[in-house]
């Protein structure tokens, strides 16, 4: 993390601060940014509720947040002195004026310079409301900076996404919007950047010449939980392709930019994103699999299935999981399938980028019935950051038989003990003015151009579900869609 531009004035206003996100990732992120010296003094929080609270009581709640979530609380007191409670009603314009005169006192007894923060913390249908809301009641009318923080979803398609946004730039330009997308604060996935143009033994060979393909898996052992409710209305497609996987395929498929500032970051993963082939209605079947997960065992104990979870309809057509096959058509990547694969109740829990090589063209050490290893070079983003490189090398025997070896880089108990969350990241980067780890409106309207096709087509066809027993890999269709391409995932590789 950066750490130029420390000490940024400002006040930051969380909307939905006793909801779980504010308490578990929120707050935290912030008193950690406070003890690291990234913030000081010139910083006051204000948290919006509905409850009926007092200052003392919102601060305890915050206080044991933080005590259960960050190990070393040195200076929390400190920084509880800057954190306030405000009782608000988001669907009531009056409320709004009291916030005001509330934000100006802290601005001034801050010496905040008149920079805000607003972060929505809350349920998609108040974005828009809450964005008018603080452009009419004046709290958007401020000398210093103004920025929005929004988190996912952004619309449930790309209409709804384009009425959203047209309502929320009303009230705040484009480049003072920041769609949060906590993958992009993981610092490995910020990594892949990093490995690809810093070094010349990538750099030459990341393109079809060299990949045969690429695959990117997000699988969690948990199931749905107890957010039935929003899993109904979005399923793996709506919560983590649209949005985290495809972000991804963007930072592994984008042209080198011609500098690190967001804007120019930005354009070419746009230019990715409007690169993917479009599939026709008749082709997603061939490309996309969907999922939902049946009764199994994770850790040897029982789970139930998708359908017998609280606030999920018995008959639910809503996937859990999804593999699919992409395409860029560009330059460089013409003839590469990108695999993603994402879902619940899976084998593991695992973020993982896997490169796969092309074989040499002409394998001198080969044995009739025995093909070399492929080349793999593996992007480990959870549980265990790291890198690892996968090569043929000979065996320690007589003759000139080759076997695999692993080259590895692990992070260091030590380096993972300073490991930031994504939140923190972020919420620093919101805070410098710097938007390259957030998603442009350009972005998300390819993504949704290109999901909405997908979904169209599964709604009109009903699955069998449930597919895939809890603790495996997924349906067996999802290993079919790369094996009719001679590919297999490489599952269990580190």
């Amino acid at each position: 993390m950066s750490t130029k531009n420390k000490h940024i004035p400002c006040l930051i206003t969380i909307f939905g601060a006793t909801g779980d996100l504010s308490h578990r990732k929120l707050f935290p992120s912030l008193f950690h940014l406070f003890q690291q010296n990234n913030l000081d003094e010139h910083i006051a929080i204000i948290g919006i509720g509905r409850r009926d609270l007092t200052n003392d009581e919102f601060r305890q709640q915050v206080a044991s947040s933080i005590q259960h979530h960050v190990g070393n609380t040195d200076l929390l007191d400190e920084f509880m002195t800057h954190v306030y409670y405000h009782r608000h009603d988001v669907n009531d314009e009056a409320s709004y004026q009291s916030l005001l005169t509330f934000s100006n006192e802290l601005d001034k007894q801050y010496q905040l310079q008149g920079n805000r923060l607003f972060y929505l913390a809350m349920a998609p249908q108040f974005f828009g409301i809450i964005s008018d809301f603080l452009k009419t009641s004046g709290l958007t009318n401020t000398h210093g900076f103004k920025r929005l923080v929004i988190e996912k979803p952004f619309g449930s398609d790309l209409k709804s996404a384009e009425s959203l946004n047209k309502q929320i730039r009303r009230s705040f330009k484009e480049e003072e919007i920041y769609r949060i997308d906590h993958y992009l604060g993981k610092d490995m996935v910020q990594n892949i950047e990093v490995l690809r143009f810093a070094n010349a033994m990538f750099e030459p060979l990341w393109n079809n010449k060299y990949i045969s393909n690429i695959q990117v898996t997000s699988s969690e052992l948990l199931g749905v939980e107890d957010r039935g409710g929003y899993y109904e209305s979005s399923g793996a497609l709506k919560d983590m392709v649209q949005n985290h996987m495809l972000q991804m395929v963007a930072l592994l498929a984008m042209e080198a930019p011609i500098s690190l500032k967001s804007e120019d970051i930005r354009a070419e993963k746009v230019k990715v994103l409007k690169s993917l082939r479009k599939l026709e209605p008749e082709e997603v079947k061939q490309n996309f699999v969907r999922g939902q997960y049946g009764e199994g065992y994770i850790d040897n104990k029982p789970v139930k299935a998708y359908r017998d979870e609280d606030r999920v309809a018995n008959d639910s057509n809503t996937p859990t999981f999804v593999s699919g096959k992409l395409m860029i058509d560009n330059f460089r990547w013409a003839g590469v399938p990108f695999y993603i694969r994402t879902g619940k109740r899976m084998k593991s829990k695992t973020i993982q980028v896997v490169v796969e090589f092309k074989e040499v063209p002409m394998n001198l050490y080969y044995e009739s019935d025995k093909l070399l290893d492929s080349n793999l070079l593996v992007i480990n983003i959870q549980p265990n950051e790291g890198i690892s490189l996968h090569l043929n090398a000979k065996k320690s025997i007589q003759g000139i038989e080759t076997e695999p070896v692993q080259l590895s880089y692990a992070m260091s108990a030590q380096d993972k003990m300073n490991t930031v969350d994504a939140y923190e990241n972020l919420l620093f980067d919101c805070l410098k003015g710097d938007a390259t780890n957030f998603t442009h409106w350009e972005e998300l309207k390819s993504t949704w151009k290109f999901v909405d096709i997908i979904q169209e087509e599964w709604t009109l066809n009903d699955p069998v579900f449930p597919n895939y027993e809890s603790g495996t890999n997924g349906p067996l269709e999802s290993d079919l869609l790369l094996s009719r391409d001679g590919n297999h995932w490489w599952d269990d590789i580190q």
